[in-house]
């Protein structure tokens, strides 16, 4: 279990954790909860060795493995397929023993090697880095692709499916959800279920956190509180708890200011003072019930718009998409919808299919390919980029974001724009002191994210354009946003894969995929299945056309399979019949195409027969051979066994993808 007993943790010269004690039992899937700045990623560094303890103990133990994402951007040529599965560590450090161990021609080491490469699941290793690839939404012809071939989201995804590969006893995941879409999110929410180690998770999906974690830890006033059960579960233990202490508070408050008036009005008084006195005593030993000391909530709402333009937009048969090299690139094309006054738009479909691309477009920020986009008089548009710096000047300051925008707008929107008023303006955004001279840079994300959003609502807008505004928000941060969307009086267009966020604001959705925008009829749960059952299609699609483009060229060993070719369909032009047949001569050139057919199958059949008895006899050999492998060898023998073992399981990969496109071929002639 892991133990941290008094344990005392500083950021320079700020204390993250203060003499705070908790313990987790293995196999328990715990969230860790807290506001930004609070400490979760400081104490994930302790847990994973690079941060120590400044006081008091923890108590890890020492044999765990340990596997957790990598925060770095991967930058390397390797195929996907195989930057994963270098993910597990353990299989990685035993085949480069095995290159050494043949290299050098030690026999026992190999032998020794062999039996670990068993163990470890060499033999299924590629397939279990394939399937977590995929789980994570990439297609199958992009297994193979390499990694710095993908942008930056889809790197850091397989930077999770890395982390995933590992084999680990504990498990550390720190906002795993920002990159996923909702089919990946929903696959992963099984995947972890399914996990048998420890995890420790942060997060700010409330979804999330209620379908992964049976235990929440919660960093507060830099202590640590465990409670048992999920996101939800903690919510309401956490107000109880903090009605409680209100309550013991006050009834103190009560008995004290009662012994208090006692001693005021009889200390002086000789018959009394020794009654007086010890009720002075009894104060002094009383052990106080601290107040309540409930931070106060972020909260922020958006202006009444200037005007409300209804249409607010009319799109007539548009293309959305990019230009490469002055070629317009189309993602989206005949696209002819309108957004009215006060609607609550959710854009719905899964990464890569254009939902960002639309929104960049009625944003301005992208130009519109073909068809037209007019815009209702007075149109303001608010927009929340998915990536904050696409707005933000790193080198710049929260204050000088805000003169120069003040400075854009002019002083007839009606705003003051006098410095103080908008040093004013950013503190209640929590930007206070010298935050405000802070430069971008150096801020963190929920940090830059409130700084987008100051920047939005004083722009007094009539559409806001959201593109994943909750990525780097905390969870009370994501209910003020969702608070004030839902007071907002103007148009919302929102593209999330916070759930939580998506069900409060959203009364209607659209769907982003294969080329178009269409109204979505049905609510979440019913999109969440939608895009399961549309990424198993998609897969099984890809592995259909993988499948009819696997070269049929004889294998190297063991076996030999014949190359043969394609039969020509039987059809009415290669057998002509006249229009007036007898029913007699009609029976007799269907036997004829029944022959002819037979006699091109029969070949297929055969060779499919043979296939099938021969992948049945190396199951029974390897089998044979794994059973000799858990008795006592001899190292010879077990490196021997080994080598065997490899070459059948090399074999049956071989047949099986000819007997796939044997089985086609039938069809097919049928």
């Amino acid at each position: 279990m892991i133990n941290l007993k008094n344990v005392t943790l500083r950021r320079g010269t700020k204390v993250l954790l203060d003499q705070t004690s908790v313990t987790l039992n293995p196999g328990e899937k715990v969230g860790l909860v807290g506001r930004n700045g609070a400490g979760k990623s400081t104490l994930f560094a302790l847990f994973n060795g690079t941060l120590h303890e400044d006081g008091g103990d923890f108590d890890m133990p020492k044999a765990w493995r340990m596997a957790q994402v990598a925060q770095n951007m991967p930058e390397t040529d390797q195929p996907a397929s195989d930057f994963v599965l270098e993910g597990d560590t353990r299989l990685a450090e035993l085949r480069q023993r095995l290159v050494a161990a043949e290299a050098s021609g030690d026999g026992m080491e190999m032998a020794h090697v062999y039996t670990d490469l068993a163990d470890a699941g060499d033999h299924d290793a590629l397939p279990r880095a394939e399937a977590l690839i995929l789980g994570l939404g990439f297609r199958v012809d992009e297994l193979n692709n390499p990694v710095n071939s993908f942008s930056g989201g889809w790197r850091m995804r397989l930077q999770l499916a890395r982390a995933l590969m590992c084999p680990s006893d504990i498990l550390l995941l720190d906002e795993p959800t920002n990159h996923l879409d909702l089919d990946a999110l929903v696959w992963l929410e099984a995947w972890l279920q399914r996990y048998a180690g420890t995890m420790i998770v942060i997060s700010h999906d409330r979804e999330f956190l209620d379908a992964v974690t049976d235990v929440t830890l919660h960093i507060d006033h830099a202590k640590l509180t465990r409670y048992g059960g999920n996101y939800s579960a903690f919510e309401i233990l956490r107000a109880q708890q903090m009605e409680l202490q209100q309550a013991s508070f006050a009834k103190q408050q009560d008995k004290i200011a009662h012994l208090q008036k006692f001693i005021n009005r009889f200390k002086a008084q000789a018959s009394k003072a020794k009654q007086a006195q010890s009720r002075v005593k009894a104060l002094e030993r009383m052990e106080k019930v601290a107040p309540l000391l409930a931070e106060a909530e972020f909260t922020f709402g958006f202006k009444e718009p200037n005007n409300l333009p209804n249409p607010m937009l009319a799109i007539s048969d548009a293309s959305f998409g990019y230009v490469v090299d002055d070629e317009p690139k189309a993602i989206l094309q005949g696209v002819s919808k309108s957004v009215l006054a006060g609607q609550r738009i959710g854009i719905l479909g899964a990464n890569g299919q254009g939902k960002s691309t639309l929104v960049k477009t009625i944003a301005r920020t992208m130009p519109l390919l073909a068809g037209t986009l007019t815009e209702g008089k007075g149109l303001n548009i608010g927009y929340f980029a998915q990536q904050e710096l696409d707005v933000l000047h790193p080198q710049d300051n929260p204050l000088e974001h805000m003169i120069r925008l003040a400075k854009e707008l002019g002083p007839g929107s009606g705003e003051p724009s006098r410095e103080q008023d908008l040093r004013n303006y950013l503190g209640t955004f929590n930007f206070s002191g010298d935050m405000v001279k802070q430069t971008v840079g150096t801020m963190s994300g929920g940090e830059k994210a409130r700084l987008v959003l100051a920047m939005i609502v004083w722009q007094r807008p009539n559409l806001l354009l959201l593109d994943e505004p909750t990525n780097h928000l905390d969870l009370a941060t994501r209910e003020a946003l969702s608070m004030a969307l839902n007071e907002f009086e103007g148009t919302v267009m929102l593209v999330s894969h916070d759930r939580a966020l998506l069900r409060a604001v959203c009364d209607e959705f659209w769907m982003v995929g294969r080329g178009k925008v269409e109204p979505f009829d049905g609510d979440l749960d019913d999109y969440q299945k939608y895009l399961l059952d549309e990424s198993k299609r998609l897969r099984e699609e890809a592995k259909n056309s993988a499948k009819n483009a696997v070269s049929v060229a004889a294998p190297t060993q063991a076996v030999v399979v014949a190359e043969v070719p394609k039969p020509a369909p039987v059809t009415a032009a290669s057998s002509p019949v006249t229009p007036a047949l007898s029913s007699a001569e009609q029976r007799k050139q269907d036997a004829q195409r029944r022959q002819q057919l037979a006699a091109q199958t029969r070949p297929l059949k055969k060779e499919l027969e043979q296939n099938e008895q021969r992948m049945a006899s190396i199951e029974a050999e390897k089998s044979a051979l794994e059973q000799l492998l858990s008795t006592p060898l001899s190292p010879a023998d077990i490196a021997d066994a080994g080598r065997k073992l490899k070459a059948l399981s090399d074999e049956f990969t071989t047949l099986e993808e000819r007997w796939l496109e044997l089985t086609q071929l039938l069809e097919e002639t049928a």
